[in-house]
C-alpha cells in the first residue's frame, strides 16, 4: 500500500476517526521530515509514504491509512534532548551563539509552551553537555516526544 496524503490527526479536536482498532508505525523524530519511506506497523502490515513536495512534515497522530474502524497512526519515538533553561537573555544569547557556531539544531519554546519556561532544545550531545557545564548554564536531559523534527536552518557565509 501506498500512502500519498495524511488523513488526518487523531490529536486533532475535530478529527474524524472514531476509537477503535489503531496499529502504530513508530518513527524516530529524524523521519518525520521524510517524505519518501517504507515502513511497518506494530502488526507487520508494511507501506510505502510518498508525500508530495512541499507537504508538511509528519506528526505525531498523522493517520496513513483508515478503514472501517481500523487506523493506521504515526507515532514518534521519545529523543534524547538537552532542555536549556538559561536565566538571563544575556545566558541566553551566549549560549545560542556558542551552540549555533556548531551548526546544532536547535527548537525554542515560550512561556506558553509545554514547558513553562523560554528554553532551547536540543538533541542530546556529550560536547554541549560538557559546555552547558562548563559555563554553568542551567539545563536538563529528558527523553521526549518532539513535534517536529530537528533540522538544519539554511544559511550562507
Amino acid at each position: 500500500m501506498i500512502v500519498t496524503s495524511i488523513l488526518g490527526n487523531i490529536h486533532d479536536e475535530d478529527h474524524p476517526f472514531p476509537a477503535g482498532h489503531r496499529e502504530k508505525v513508530t518513527l524516530p523524530v529524524a523521519d518525520l521530515a521524510k517524505r519518501i519511506q517504507r515502513v511497518t506497523s506494530d502488526h507487520g502490515r508494511e507501506l510505502g509514504i510518498r508525500l508530495p513536495a512541499g507537504s508538511p512534515d509528519l506528526r505525531d497522530g498523522d493517520v496513513l491509512f483508515a478503514e472501517e474502524g481500523n487506523a493506521v497512526v504515526v507515532a514518534v519515538e521519545a529523543s534524547d534532548v538537552l532542555v536549556i533553561a538559561p536565566r538571563s537573555i544575556g545566558e541566553a544569547l551566549f549560549t545560542a551563539h556558542s551552540l549555533g557556531n556548531r551548526h546544532l539544531q536547535a527548537q525554542f519554546f515560550g512561556p506558553d509552551s509545554d514547558y513553562a519556561a523560554d528554553v532551547m532544545v536540543c538533541q542530546y550531545d556529550h560536547t554541549v553537555e560538557d559546555f552547558l557545564n562548563h559555563h554553568h548554564v542551567p539545563y536538563s536531559r529528558q527523553e521526549l516526544v518532539m513535534a517536529v523534527p530537528f533540522r538544519h536552518a539554511e544559511h550562507t557565509h
